[in-house]
């Protein structure tokens, strides 16, 4: 495993609700393949261009952002302490999810916040922390582009990312940023494509270990069902 880029605990989902949003996105992370895209009605593009950003990471909802590893870890090692990690975790349910506009881009969300989810969230990025390696000029760079609050700043300064603790929003993304004319007409498409697989309580039992190859694609690696 040691020769991925980086590494992050992603929620996976199983079942039909993964085999729709694999489809969507073109990318199917837990057989490493690519995947026909489906051309629904009402899309203001292409599914390959409405998906181009969110493709390589697979359909998912992070919980540990991606990293490269500390010197002095290694992938084994991670995968070790993810599975003690994971042992100790109790599942969590989401009531309901739905399609929603993040800003730009569009994703599904919980459709109310969930406490037990964020504490899960909060927990793992601390557990394993000592794995990440701090973030390169470049990456700092890149995260204070999207014009940080003095509390994010701080959180990317002490995590490596601006997007967890206080500030985590579960979501599993659909497409990329877009302007907001076309932005509601793919919201509402790929509402009515999602509708029949997010009608019954999401059940999050398991994290993914996920590996990002040397083509930025990323790769299930282990599931880990919680044991708590």
């Amino acid at each position: 495993m040691d020769e991925f880029k980086r590494y992050g605990l992603y929620v996976v989902p199983e079942g039909a609700l993964y085999r729709a949003g694999a489809d969507w996105l073109g990318w199917d992370s837990v057989a490493g393949s690519k995947v026909g895209q489906p051309d629904l009605p009402g899309l203001p593009d292409t599914p390959a261009a409405l998906t181009a950003t969110p493709r390589k990471y697979g359909f998912h909802g992070t919980i540990k952002p991606p990293f490269r590893l500390a010197t002095g870890t290694d992938a084994k090692w991670l995968a070790a302490e993810a599975r003690i990690f994971c042992a100790t975790c109790s599942p969590v349910t989401i009531p309901a999810l739905e399609v929603r506009r993040l800003g730009g881009f569009i994703a599904i969300v919980p459709a109310e916040p969930s406490s037990a989810l964020a504490d899960l969230a909060a927990a793992t990025v601390e557990v394993l922390d000592p794995f990440r390696a701090p973030p390169s000029e470049a990456e700092l760079a890149r995260r204070r582009k999207s014009a940080l609050t003095d509390r994010q700043e701080a959180l990317l300064a002490r995590w490596g990312y601006p997007h967890v603790m206080e500030e985590f929003r579960f979501h599993m993304t659909l497409t990329g940023s877009l302007p907001t004319d076309r932005a509601e007409a793919a919201r509402a498409a790929l509402a009515a494509h999602f509708a029949p697989h997010l009608a019954a309580p999401f059940v999050i039992d398991s994290l993914c270990l996920m590996g990002e190859d040397a083509a930025g694609m990323f790769h299930l690696l282990h599931r880990y069902t919680f044991a708590g």
